[in-house]
């Protein structure tokens, strides 16, 4: 476990001013983490660049799961350290992590299912320092953003798998972050929806937005990402382009397996 050495490079926030490539806005640092001595994941390095969609790919035990729950907020690691533009945030709380600019999507379903879809959208808005006209603008802004608008008075338990995507991507998108983390967001949709899903991340990199992602859906995840990284036994095998990933001799033998085909 990270010790009082490791506090000690914290001001009393949390924070500590870090110098970044200009164009880095996330990065790790060697991230660590032990559960019942064993090493799920082992020394860590990611990066995601302004404008940059990338990718944490690998099977099942592999400790992208977890590394991705480290850069979130959901995991402390043992060791390393997460880095957000010129900030360390390894031991800031989520909802401190959000207030700098990362938005984060569940895998689960995180909507208010008896709620419409105007009122999930709401609901998040009335907890910012909105008035409530503004509110309301930004609501059906999001809405019409993600073509759900005409979809306002339906309750969120008779939507499409794709049309809760597209809902919780907009209620994720409420605080305007820099970088949205992206969690199985192609888990449980249909064919149409995941190519939906890929138009919307692919438009929010162009407004500006990075984006990591986790996905155990292959194609579809290296079919939208800029890079990505494939995790082995908790750590980074290899990482690159989708071509470079998907002709990595390492990569297939570990995990692609012989004959994948984009």
């Amino acid at each position: 476990m990270a010790g009082n050495s490791d506090k000690n490079k914290f001001n009393t926030r949390g924070l500590r001013k870090t110098k970044r490539d200009s164009d880095l806005l996330l990065s790790t640092e060697g991230l660590v983490k032990i559960y019942e001595e064993r090493r799920v994941v082992d020394g860590i390095d990611v990066e995601v660049k302004e404008k940059e969609i990338v990718g944490l790919l690998g099977p099942n035990g592999a400790g992208k799961t977890t590394s991705f729950y480290m850069i979130v907020g959901l995991v402390r690691p043992d060791a390393g350290e997460v880095l957000f533009g010129s900030r360390n945030v390894t031991l800031m709380p989520m909802h401190l992590r959000a207030r700098l600019g990362i938005g984060y999507l569940p895998q689960e379903e995180s909507i208010f299912r008896k709620l419409t879809v105007y009122e999930n959208i709401m609901a998040v808005l009335e907890t910012m320092n909105f008035g409530r006209s503004e509110m309301i603008d930004r609501c059906h802004a999001l809405m019409k953003r993600f073509g759900i608008d005409k979809l306002a008075n339906n309750r969120a338990i008779t939507l499409s798998g794709g049309e809760k995507r597209r809902l919780t991507i907009a209620r994720s998108l409420v605080s305007n972050p820099k970088l949205l983390m992206l969690d199985e967001p192609f888990s449980g949709v249909d064919p149409i929806a995941v190519g939906e899903i890929q138009e919307i991340v692919s438009q929010l990199r162009e407004e500006g937005l990075s984006i990591l992602i986790t996905d155990h859906n292959v194609r579809e995840t290296l079919g939208i990402v800029d890079r990505a990284y494939m995790i082995y036994e908790g750590k980074v095998l290899t990482q690159g382009t989708r071509d470079e990933l998907v002709n990595n001799p390492e990569a297939r033998k570990f995990y692609l397996g012989d004959h994948f085909r984009m």
